[in-house]
């Protein structure tokens, strides 16, 4: 019994450094949408431990207002696998998914979500909108949120103090 339960305990720490390792590149992207003056949301998306991409918010570069860090990694996602659908993937985001988003990533049948800091506004996970926990999706997506909280937080709170 002890033995199992220190199996369990290494898996979840061994989990939680890797959430914690791509968060950190989600970070990277995130800080370069802002010296690019975008909204500063960095996302990554993994297979097996692979990158598969890795971007950030480019509305205003792309002028698309569709152009959120999730929605060009799920795009070159399914370019580089070759399929519209991505299951067995993980998608890492420094903050909380949009309903659009969200969308994408129910459309997309991601296996993971794992995102930093929460939306109050449009938050579509578990923030503003529980899209995901709805019962008529025929997807469900395994959630893990808060990873690196305070720095996904701090960047977004910093970008907006700093145009207000």
């Amino acid at each position: 019994m002890i033995t199992a339960a220190k199996e369990l305990i290494e898996r979840v720490v061994k989990e939680v450094a890797i959430d914690e390792k791509f968060m950190e590149m989600a970070l990277e992207e995130a800080k370069r949408a802002t010296s690019e003056g975008e909204v500063p949301i960095g996302a990554v998306l993994i297979k097996g431990g692979d990158i598969i991409a890795r971007d950030h918010n480019r509305c205003i570069q792309l002028n698309d207002p569709t152009a959120h860090a999730e929605i060009l990694v799920i795009r070159e996602g399914g370019r580089v696998l070759g399929n519209y659908r991505l299951p067995e993937t993980t998608l890492y985001v420094t903050v909380e998914p949009c309903p659009m988003c969200v969308g994408a990533i129910t459309q997309g049948r991601i296996g993971r979500l794992v995102y930093g800091a929460p939306e109050d506004k449009m938050g579509a996970v578990s923030s503003k909108f529980p899209l995901l926990n709805d019962p008529g999706l025929n997807h469900r997506v395994e959630v893990n949120g808060g990873i690196l909280k305070r720095e996904c937080s701090e960047i977004i709170q910093g970008f907006f103090r700093g145009r207000r």
